[in-house]
């Protein structure tokens, strides 16, 4: 995270004797990434946040990853996958390799309380709401919305009565941050970056729940699953304070650059990941040189796999190849990809675009589940050679 939050009751020093309103000794919980030498935060606990009573192993059955082999560019209806479950275990893997998982969900019931030590987690809520509760407080949510949760943040997606979700899941073996050109030597959102402190949107309050166990806790590590049972409620936290934390950013306050000719895709970048980085593509003014082309042009990212979620709008460069709101696109290193035959033309007296998307590249190549290619549409890597419909 980019900046200092402190809620709730907090001491005056770090580390130091700490009694809540009943005289109870509160315990401490530092939360630090990189062997503590990154962003960490501090939380007061009513009780003792390793009490556990009891471990026992999860199966969670997941979609296995294959090579991309022969190398194909795909397209994905992700939307007609089988919906059904909660945000957590009713994901679906479409995408994956060392440094990131792209599942789907289309849930429609809460989770359960659940931690993901494997690495931070990035979610895209593309219809739907939820309140994200975790022991850093809680955070509504809604369409459009990103939503940063660091790794072992102990939380839970609570729907609505009878709601429904969908959504893009970033898994990452690593933390998810801002990007570094965007941020200060101090840690301050420049100037001129694409969006501010006053667009993230953290937890305000503390989220009390002073309540006796069991609590089950489902856990995801670079091992496996597991479930933890804690002797109490791990929302027990009366006041925190530091630089790691969840918070939202709805794409519609990502802030879009206009040229006067085409600007290549990293000004659109919104988040970085080991290994990828994350892009965000919403309305704005065309190009106004006159002879600007105004859809982008072919381009080979030597180094780079893309995948492209269409989140909303008509996609210019997309004219007559399927690809619609719900759709997926992965265009693998090594395949020269661009804009649809007659996209560039229908462009023309273009003044602005109406989309909205997410982009992901990743330096290692993408592997493709079982799942994803049940969803495929095999004609996409030929719509290149076949004029618009």
């Amino acid at each position: 995270m980019t900046y200092y939050m402190r809620v709730g009751d907090v001491p005056r020093k770090r580390h130091t004797w700490h009694r809540g309103a009943d005289g109870r000794r509160l315990a401490e919980e530092l939360m630090g990434e990189e062997g503590f030498s990154g962003a960490s935060s501090l939380l007061y606990h009513l009780h003792s946040p390793s009490a556990i009573t009891g471990v026992e192993p999860v199966r969670l059955e997941r979609s296995a990853l294959a090579t991309n082999d022969p190398l194909l560019p795909w397209h994905l209806q992700a939307p007609l996958l089988a919906g059904g479950g909660d945000p957590v275990t009713g994901r679906q893997v479409l995408l994956g390799n060392t440094s990131v998982t792209l599942c789907w969900v289309d849930a429609d019931q809460s989770s359960e309380l659940y931690r993901n030590a494997a690495g931070d987690e990035l979610v895209y809520l593309h219809t739907g709401s939820a309140t994200l509760q975790s022991v850093f407080g809680a955070i509504e949510v809604g369409a459009g919305d990103y939503v940063v949760i660091p790794a072992s943040t102990t939380h839970r997606w609570v729907l609505p009565e009878d709601g429904h979700l969908q959504a893009l899941v970033l898994e990452a073996a690593g933390h998810v941050s801002i990007p570094s050109r965007y941020l200060t030597p101090t840690g301050q959102l420049r100037e001129g970056a694409p969006f501010s402190e006053r667009d993230l949107r953290p937890p305000l309050e503390p989220l009390v729940a002073d309540q006796d166990g069991p609590a089950p806790v489902l856990v995801r590590s670079r091992q496996g699953w597991s479930r933890h049972c804690h002797a109490n409620h791990p929302f027990d936290v009366v006041g925190w304070d530091g630089c790691a934390y969840p918070f939202a950013l709805s794409i519609r306050d990502f802030e879009p650059l206009v040229g006067r000719i085409h600007q290549p895709p990293p000004v659109h970048q919104t988040f970085a990941g080991p290994g990828f980085v994350v892009c965000s593509f919403v309305p704005r003014p065309y190009d106004f040189d006159p002879e600007s082309v105004k859809v982008p042009y072919h381009h080979a990212n030597v180094d780079s796999d893309e995948v492209l979620f269409y989140a909303a709008g008509d996609f210019m460069s997309r004219r007559g190849s399927g690809v619609g709101v719900g759709s997926l696109t992965l265009h693998p290193s090594g395949f020269v990809h661009g804009p649809q035959p007659g996209s560039v033309e229908a462009s023309v007296d273009a003044t602005r675009t109406d989309e909205t998307a997410v982009m992901i590249d990743t330096f290692a190549p993408l592997e493709i589940s079982a799942a994803s290619r049940s969803v495929a549409d095999l004609s996409y890597p030929w719509s290149w050679a076949r004029p618009p419909s």
